[in-house]
């Protein structure tokens, strides 16, 4: 654990920095708790209210998630203000699920200059109410292909998140975790991070730059589900390849035509494409494990560390051994505003409360950061 004991809360100099999560129907369960799990561990780690945050509704109704499970709001957003950050929370069938009470609240929160977000497809929620345009945009890749047609204005993009000027977007899953864990850092410094991360049994903090998976057999099972057969039976093969010609008499078709397939819809031979499988594969297990450099080459389907060596310099640029340099960039975020009222409920102060049972609870000895040592610059 990062830090040292203090029996005693430790103040915060400045008040709690306010987060609203606003909650559309069919919204994501795992996205909404990775995200407010890290907030409730700065509390609890520091001894004191960093955070509050609270769970929001356009009339202040029980929300649906996708999995049915049902959440009763904190407040209705018109009885809500005095937010630092608001996320809009969204899942399934996004598109259908929320209404022009949502996006005339969230344009007004816009004109406050509050910063807003999303979670999952809530992207789309912001794009909808024009809050994106010109902006940079994570999004979960169910939701890309309908951001992108719908909205040539915001650029969209494959990362798993996005952190430009007053606007931070993310795609699902546990991603969130990883997106609060950077706004954690820049605010507070890269211990408090890692002792939270250590808390959740995290081995490390994901990098805005990463690419979220998008399984090609998505973007081409209608279109091309010849194609997506094989390029899955690829990535279920990657510790020992499958010759082309054998991947051509599973999925049903000749070798040549298999190579037209590729050149015509991905721009590479199969060849190409496989080894470049295989070289992601790599680059995740050089960032993500310990294992050496012999050991991976064998888990990726090289004959030898030479020869995995040569490929991965040749298309990635740089020797294996860079991918593990600590070079992780973050967004840092500005102090919050003066001190004002917030009458609204939060469930930050019961948490906290109920931490305090919890050995670890004021373990970390935090003091805020200086501005000149907050990390980034010109973000949120």
């Amino acid at each position: 654990m990062t830090g040292s004991t203090n029996g005693d809360a430790v103040s915060c100099a400045t008040r709690p920095y306010r987060v609203g999560f606003l909650l559309i129907e069919n919204y994501t369960l795992m996205a909404l708790a990775s995200a407010i799990e890290p907030l409730r561990m700065a509390n609890q780690l520091t001894g004191s209210e960093l955070y509050t945050w609270q769970l929001l509704s356009i009339d202040g109704q029980p929300v649906h998630a996708s999995d049915g499970v049902t959440l009763v709001p904190d407040a209705a957003t018109g009885t809500s203000r005095d937010f630092d950050l608001v996320l809009v929370v969204a899942g399934i069938d996004v598109t259908q699920s929320f209404s022009s009470r949502e996006v005339s609240w969230l344009r007004s929160l816009a004109r406050k200059q509050v910063t807003l977000g999303a979670l999952c497809t809530g992207a789309y929620v912001l794009a909808s109410a024009g809050l994106l345009d010109g902006y940079g945009c994570s999004a979960h890749w169910e939701c890309l292909a309908a951001l992108q047609e719908g909205f040539p204005r915001v650029h969209c993009n494959n990362r798993l998140f996005t952190v430009d000027r007053d606007r931070m977007t993310c795609t699902g899953g546990e991603v969130p975790l990883h997106l609060m864990l950077n706004l954690l850092c820049s605010r507070h410094g890269q211990p408090l991070a890692d002792a939270i991360s250590d808390m959740f049994v995290c081995d490390r903090m994901r990098e805005d730059s990463e690419q979220q998976p998008v399984p090609l057999r998505h973007q081409l099972a209608v279109a091309q589900p010849k194609l997506a057969e094989v390029a899955q039976l690829m990535e279920a093969n990657i510790e020992e390849p499958i010759e082309l010609r054998e991947l051509a008499q599973l999925s049903g078709i000749s070798r040549r035509q298999l190579e037209r397939l590729f050149l015509k819809h991905l721009g590479c031979t199969p060849s190409r494409y496989y080894l470049k499988l295989r070289l992601d594969r790599a680059r995740r297990l050089l960032k993500q494990t310990s294992c050496s450099i012999v050991e991976i080459a064998s888990m990726c389907g090289f004959v030898s560390a030479t020869h995995f060596s040569r490929c991965y310099r040749k298309y990635m640029g740089t020797p294996p051994r860079s991918a593990r340099a600590n070079v992780r960039p973050i967004h840092a975020m500005d102090q919050p505003a003066p001190m004002q009222a917030f009458e609204l409920r939060s469930p930050a102060s019961e948490a906290l409360q109920r931490a305090r049972a919890e050995p670890t609870f004021g373990v970390f000895t935090y003091t805020p950061l200086p501005d000149d040592q907050k990390s980034g610059s010109g973000t949120l």
